[in-house]
């Protein structure tokens, strides 16, 4: 079977293209869109996808800034950096980095945003909406995995979709934005039974557990569309070797960094059962930060009561 690679890079291209033009659109109207990020500490990965985020502001025409607390900061502490983001006007967004130092409740922290301005989807008022069916800030990378299915032409109305992981960043969402578009949906967990025999019922299937490669053969049934949400690295060696057999680019990536990207599905199963796959990396991933440059526009154009076609 030949599977058709739904290229996550290029669909997250065309999005930030209609970013910038909805942007412009707001700026004649006066309007200055404007995302505050919040990154705690000095954690190398969150360094790296803050500076993603900031960059992507710049080229689709935010306004953004960064505010850097102190890693031993207290939980008190940081709800008040977000209630001073929730109080200013100029501030549209607000992106809290996770994860946060172990000190920090998180779940308090994203219970005091404004939920207007969070641009992460991941405030209560926020998951309610997209529970009951209405509009809001949905989570950025579910958006991304339905923006990918969607622009893709991948029928979603009545086929059989399995999503593996129910983590309220990804899972739980992803699961209400297929129901949302009339798929019939099971919520897969560490605690379901068989779930090869679940995954293999799939049409679409969404894995998302964080879990190198967990997904092989006996998960995936022909003709599935995957959509793999992990990003795991790989060090060993003979790993590479192993899941990418006669890659030499793959290979040449691990002796210059020591690692390369694998998802949450072995991707040899991907090319040989899928009809549609989500390569690791170039799928999900771009449109993480492609989504929260929409969300972000969302946010200023309803804080403003003006419409969607501005």
């Amino acid at each position: 079977m030949s599977a058709q690679v739904l290229d996550g890079a290029a669909i997250a291209a065309l999005i930030r293209v209609e970013a910038r033009l909805d942007c412009e659109r707001l700026r004649a109207r006066g309007a200055k869109p404007r995302l505050a990020v919040v990154l705690v500490g000095n954690n190398p990965a969150s360094e790296i996808y803050v500076r993603s985020k900031i960059k992507a502001c710049a080229e689709v025409g935010i306004e953004s800034e960064k505010l850097t607390p102190e890693e031993g900061i207290s939980t008190a502490e940081l709800v008040e950096v977000v209630e001073s983001l929730n109080a200013r006007e100029d501030v549209d967004g607000i992106l809290v980095q996770l994860p946060l130092p172990k000190q920090v409740e998180t779940r308090q922290v994203l219970e005091r945003l404004a939920p207007e301005k969070d641009v992460d989807g991941l405030h209560p008022a926020n998951l309610g909406r997209l529970l009951s069916g209405r509009a809001g800030l949905a989570p950025c990378t579910p958006a991304g995995i339905l923006q990918i299915l969607k622009r893709s032409r991948i029928e979603l109305a009545g086929r059989e979709a399995v999503v593996v992981g129910r983590s309220e960043l990804v899972g739980k969402p992803a699961a209400l934005l297929l129901l949302a578009e009339n798929a019939t949906v099971t919520l897969c967990h560490s605690r379901t039974r068989d779930l090869a025999a679940v995954c293999r019922r799939a049409d679409i299937l969404v894995a998302a557990m964080g879990k190198p490669a967990l997904i092989g053969r006996e998960y995936l049934r022909p003709g599935v569309v995957v959509v793999d949400v992990g990003t795991n690295r790989l060090s060993a060696r003979s790993d590479v070797e192993k899941y990418f057999p006669g890659d030499a680019a793959r290979l040449a990536e691990w002796e210059r960094r020591g690692s390369t990207l694998i998802g949450d599905v072995d991707p040899r199963a991907s090319r040989e059962f899928a009809a549609a796959y989500t390569p690791v990396p170039g799928g999900v991933g771009p449109l993480t930060v492609a989504m929260l440059m929409s969300n972000t526009l969302t946010a200023a154009r309803a804080r403003r009561g003006l419409a969607a076609s501005v």
